[in-house]
């Protein structure tokens, strides 16, 4: 497989040609070339916003002259944009299109988010709202104050789900066998990560299942620590959503994000849910040491 060096030292990895050749193996129905074209859209991030071909084919293990063939295709489109002068493409505006029914689909983020901006500036840090996708989470909403440290959440945002509390916090909604799947799926996506992280990964499911958050301290972002809580899963498309709250480490005390900001997490969380009518979600215990 191809790796990318990550723009960002945090970044979540990106998704590779062979990889999702192997995802689909087998599948007569499987359109590789549509295929293809999704993941040449989705090597473009905030940090790399402009990219020539090499760099794409570098990124996404996908041959120079299939990429050559899929920008141009894409640009067409306007899904992406070429700029001459320096023989790089970058997402088009067509490319909103797509993400705008996406979120309009989710229409709590509007309701939810003065309470979370009331918890923002309370703190002093991020509250955020993010959708589980495979080994991502991606945030859909977001609310800061003032100076938030190195980390800006924004939305569509992906983080990882094995490192961080949000992340934790939403696989800790799953029924036992895709929790199952989630966390074979983790092991197998990188195995050295895994290796690290996932005693802490499975002590974050056990913390939501008993007292209703988790915590995670710099295991993402060295000098942020986070709490977060499940929020609903969603019965349609069964979406799975959680919601957390990062805040710089010197601004803690000791103790209060597990004592003071957990707990108020925690009823922010039962707040969202009362507003738009979803019910307590029944999280499952996490007490032996899911496979694999």
């Amino acid at each position: 497989m191809i790796e990318d060096t990550p723009s960002h030292p945090h970044a979540t990895p990106l998704l590779t040609a062979e990889a999702m050749l192997a995802e689909s193996a087998g599948d007569a129905a499987f359109a590789t070339t549509l295929a293809k074209g999704l993941i040449v859209l989705e090597a473009f991030d905030a940090a790399a916003p402009l990219l020539g071909n090499m760099q794409i084919s570098a990124r996404t293990g996908i041959p120079r002259p299939t990429v050559a063939r899929l920008t141009h295709t894409l640009a067409e489109l306007g899904y992406l944009r070429y700029d001459p002068a320096i023989s790089k493409y970058g997402l088009g505006t067509r490319a909103l299109r797509i993400v705008r029914p996406l979120l309009a689909d989710m229409p709590f983020r509007q309701i939810a988010r003065p309470l979370m901006q009331d918890l923002a500036v309370s703190v002093r840090g991020t509250v955020s709202i993010g959708l589980l996708e495979g080994p991502s989470i991606i945030y859909v909403e977001t609310a800061r104050s003032g100076d938030v440290g190195p980390h800006s959440p924004d939305i569509g945002l992906p983080i990882p789900v094995v490192r961080t509390a949000m992340g934790r916090a939403a696989a800790a909604l799953l029924p036992d066998d895709d929790a199952t799947a989630l966390a074979t799926r983790l092991a197998a996506s990188d195995p050295a990560i895994w290796e690290s992280y996932a005693e802490l990964y499975r002590s974050g499911l056990a913390q939501c299942a008993e007292r209703g958050f988790c915590t995670c301290f710099g295991e993402y972002m060295p000098s942020i620590h986070a709490v977060a809580a499940p929020l609903f899963r969603a019965k349609s498309l069964q979406r799975t959503f959680a919601i957390n709250c990062g805040i710089p480490e010197f601004r803690l005390q000791p103790g209060q994000l597990e004592a003071e900001i957990g707990p108020r997490l925690r009823a922010l969380a039962a707040s969202i849910r009362a507003l738009v009518g979803e019910p307590e979600p029944e999280i499952p215990p996490r007490t032996g040491r899911p496979a694999p």
